[in-house]
């Protein structure tokens, strides 16, 4: 097990549940006679993974200690001593995160016992529930784990019992999960800091003698990744065509395409015809062979391989990176995988040969787990790898939006699988299947595949046809509600300007958005424009592909054929000056927000005149490559515009990387104190020169 680190999600977190019992509550004289813990995974208390020792402390129970928990000193007769007692409770803990109330007490304590018993002393990572519920309830009078756990509605039974009362602090922690997310604490980290800041507590507990309850949030280790895997998309990798047989060649046939090809599988179908819907499709393969020969000798020869074709088959997207294909070989335990393009539809077969040239060990930190995930917690857990390979693939040099474009597919991946997951709880509630085709869609930096570490949930819901509010519109509301909830449990917050689904406004059927395309181009002032471009930069994550092409195609043909409408777009891209009186950046709290003064006026310039100029590309770097193609704008503008998106993409992902180990919550504002004297005067210059893109889009909108 890896140990957690700042950008661990508390929801996902291992850890333990501890509780003490002693002689006194002077931590500077008390000794250990009980230890109680219990195991937390996933958001859940795991009952059986518990452990209670008594101890021997070798003296005296002072009898005001006793009448509190109820040990006497007839029960510590034949118990282990300290020694003994922390071999074992440190082989149950591990390196989980410690949990408890008022756990600097205990830590204290702990470490006392071992100064005397002449053992190494390393204080674990710890997370103190009593501070936790000063950080999400501060005006809760009494923060006790009694009046705690009856704020939050939580059953508490053997108190003062050191198990009893590590259970009760363990479901008071994972009560609180919901409260701290209110209050936008998710990771280890930025609990630790949330904690670290009631600066009046922490002197209490030090003047008691306690030890610090949290630790200051650090980096972990550097891991190093093999590149090669998140450079490459599956599709350049493939073999294509894939070869199809009907189901009813026989495995000597197939046994002779297969040595004749010089290929490992065969893709079968009743068809035996390529390019159609990767579930017409089983594979066989050369181990399928020899296993079906070396139980069912040479008669198998003559058997029709259908009978004996793997099904269903198990595939990935050509657009996906290669990491995905490794990740999904690995769980799957295969070594082929059928590859489809968006729609569902066979382009090609990926083998574990194709994939020789990647040191997997080395190459995977970023593995298959989100295809998987039962719920918010497991999503959790793998959004949480994630800043640990963007931190490796920036140190490696790979040009930071192909990093994007990384974090791009996981946000989709979390969307889609928490629509799957979505859909489930729908049909588990009673409420159904989908009463007819949709698909969830996810828009914006998303689906432009310039997603960074701080993002929020920009989605929406097209259905093939039903009427707003009635019988199809309100179980796609309900939809879209569970979509949002297990998305925002799982790390990915809500959209603050509520894009998502679960709102009338980004859910719909296509007749519904074809007539919202028409008020917007017809129709619109600039103040009805607010989250209407970004509904061009959508991308399908789930369910009928068709649905969303028809929406897609339909906005941007509208939106190309009513200058105005683009013209209007092209009005909002105006910000506030950053600048100050006296020439410098104008800083909140020594930051600028990048997004805003940096990024917002290339990606909505690049947007703005690929409508206009009938460019359907998704990517800001596709648009303005295009533009410049076309010989929309000055070359030198257009260079300087895709070179200055590069740059601030990568300094504003440095900063998110900082962020999340060091438990501060993500944003998309930089640090300049943080950032080399050089690069602060090329940012400076950039952000200046992107005052007069306004002017430029006005120019082009009609060159």
């Amino acid at each position: 097990m890896k140990p957690a680190t700042g950008a661990t999600p508390l929801i996902s977190m291992a850890a333990t549940a501890v509780d003490t019992e002693t002689t006194g509550l002077d931590a500077s004289k008390a000794r250990i006679l009980q230890i109680g813990a219990v195991g937390i995974w996933h958001g859940k208390i795991k009952p059986e993974r518990r452990f209670e020792l008594l101890v021997d402390a070798g003296e005296a129970v002072p009898p005001a200690a006793s009448r509190i928990h109820g040990i006497t000193d007839d029960q510590l007769v034949g118990q282990p001593d300290f020694t003994a007692a922390w071999d074992r409770f440190q082989h149950f803990t591990g390196p989980r995160v410690l949990v408890g109330h008022s756990i600097g007490f205990d830590l204290a304590v702990m470490e006392r016992e071992c100064r005397l018993a002449n053992l190494p002393w390393s204080k674990p990572r710890a997370l103190c529930v009593r501070l936790l519920a000063a950080v999400a309830n501060p005006s809760l009078a009494d923060h006790s784990l009694d009046a705690v756990a009856a704020w939050l509605g939580v059953e508490v039974a053997g108190r003062h019992t050191a198990l009893g009362d590590a259970f009760t602090a363990g479901k008071v922690f994972i009560a609180l999960l919901p409260e701290l997310r209110k209050r936008n604490v998710r990771t280890l980290g930025e609990a630790e800091l949330a904690c670290l800041a009631l600066s009046r507590d922490l002197e209490a507990g030090h003047r008691a003698g306690w030890s610090e309850p949290v630790s200051r949030p650090q980096a972990p280790v550097f891991q190093s990744v093999d590149p090669y895997a998140y450079r490459h998309r599956v599709g350049s990798l493939m073999s294509n065509p894939a070869v199809v047989v009907t189901s009813g060649q026989t495995m000597r046939q197939a046994i002779e395409l297969m040595v004749t090809r010089k290929i490992s599988s065969l893709l079968v179908s009743d068809a035996g015809e390529p390019n159609r819907p990767v579930a017409d499709y089983g594979i066989v393969t050369e181990r399928d062979v020899m296993r079906r020969l070396s139980g069912s000798g040479a008669d198998a020869l003559d058997l029709p391989v259908g009978t004996f074709a793997s099904r269903p088959l198990a595939s990935v997207r050509a657009t996906a990176f290669a990491y995905r294909a490794i990740g999904r070989m690995d769980r799957l335990k295969i070594r082929h995988l059928a590859v489809r393009d968006d729609a569902g539809t066979l382009v090609g077969v990926l083998s574990a040969r194709d994939l020789l040239r990647l040191r997997a060990s080395e190459a995977i930190n970023l593995d298959d787990q989100i295809e998987h995930a039962t719920g918010a917690a497991e999503l959790a857990a793998a959004w949480a790898t994630l800043p640990g390979v963007v931190r490796s693939l920036l140190a490696e040099a790979i040009d930071p939006r192909i990093v994007a474009e990384i974090i791009s597919e996981e946000l989709r991946a979390m969307t889609r699988r928490a629509a799957v997951l979505a859909e489930l709880a729908m049909q588990a509630q009673g409420h159904g299947a989908p009463p007819c085709r949709y698909a969830v869609l996810v828009l914006g930096s998303g689906g432009r595949g310039e997603s960074l570490l701080a993002p929020d949930q920009d989605n929406a819901i097209v259905f093939e046809h039903g009427e707003p509010d009635g019988r199809q519109d309100l179980w796609f509301k309900m939809f879209g509600e569970k979509l949002a909830d297990t998305l925002d449990a799982a790390g990915v917050p809500y959209c603050k300007g509520g894009v998502m689904g679960r709102n009338a406004a980004f859910r719909g059927s296509l007749e519904t958005w074809k007539n919202r395309v028409e008020e917007w181009v017809r129709r619109s002032r600039p103040n009805d424009l607010l989250n209407v471009d970004i509904v061009y930069d959508l991308k399908p994550v789930h369910g009928d592909v068709a649905l969303s092409d028809a929406l897609f195609d339909h906005a941007y043909a509208r939106g190309h054929a009513e200058p105005v409408f683009a013209k209007l777009l092209g009005e909002q891209i105006v910000s506030d000056n950053p600048f100050t009186l006296l020439g410098g950046l104008r800083l909140d709290d020594g930051r600028l927000d990048i997004k805003m003064h940096g990024l917002f006026p290339i990606v909505a310039a690049a947007r703005t005149l690929a409508i206009r100029h009938g460019i359907r590309a998704l990517s800001t770097r596709d648009r303005l490559e295009a533009l410049i193609a076309r010989d929309v704008g000055g070359e030198q503008d257009m260079k300087a515009m895709l070179a200055g998106h590069a740059f601030l993409i990568g300094l504003l992902l440095d900063q998110q990387i900082r962020d999340v180990y060091a438990g501060v919550p993500v944003s998309n504002r930089v640090d300049l104190a943080a950032i080399p004297r050089e690069q602060q005067g090329e940012l400076k210059t950039l952000v200046r020169r992107l005052q007069s893109v306004p002017g430029l889009v006005r120019d082009l909108m009609f060159a």
